[in-house]
């Protein structure tokens, strides 16, 4: 249990992706941001972009390769929003399969333990990121509006936090993602 456990803990756990520090991750080496898409950077099937999230991507483009992972399947809308941050993406990503993250990693030509993937879900983001071996972040979903299977995995996602708050494994402070809207 404590292996797949450590497989579900995120490294870090931040509200919203503008408020994850870049300074930080540059000083843990990180040179490639691997961003979840839908309820990380925009509402679920949405082409708006959350408030701070691109001045936040441009920030970060100055000194890291960014690249949108996304189980979309959309790629027209994937690419419009990637364009309109200028960065690269994969579409199709299979997470929590490692094939998406691998394909960003070839494309920015960055190793799994200088990137950090960034997502709003333990079951995909996260799990594929700790198998991956990259630093994974947790952010809080940006909107309630979300696929009907992805509210389901929530209910096991808030049991899964709670249990790694009791261990000690993350602070008390991690949002929790919510299924309810």
């Amino acid at each position: 249990m404590s292996k797949l456990l450590q497989l579900l803990c995120p490294n870090e756990c931040v509200d919203s992706v503008p408020l994850i520090d870049l300074a930080g991750l540059k000083a843990r080496e990180i040179e490639a941001l691997l961003l979840d898409l839908d309820n990380t950077i925009v509402p679920w099937r949405s082409y708006d972009l959350a408030p701070g999230v691109e001045e936040w991507a441009r920030q970060a483009n100055q000194s890291m390769k960014l690249c949108i992972v996304s189980n979309s399947r959309t790629p027209k809308r994937v690419r419009k929003i990637a364009e309109a941050l200028g960065i690269s993406f994969v579409k199709r990503g299979a997470k929590p399969r490692r094939v998406g993250f691998r394909e960003a990693l070839k494309l920015l030509e960055v190793e799994p333990s200088r990137a950090a993937v960034i997502g709003d879900q333990i079951f995909t983001d996260i799990l594929g990121g700790n198998r991956l071996g990259a630093h994974t972040i947790l952010v809080r979903p940006i909107h309630r509006r979300e696929f009907i299977g992805t509210k389901v995995s929530r209910l096991a996602e808030r049991l899964v936090l709670r249990l790694l708050e009791r261990r000690g494994m993350i602070a008390n402070q991690t949002p929790i993602p919510t299924s309810e809207g």
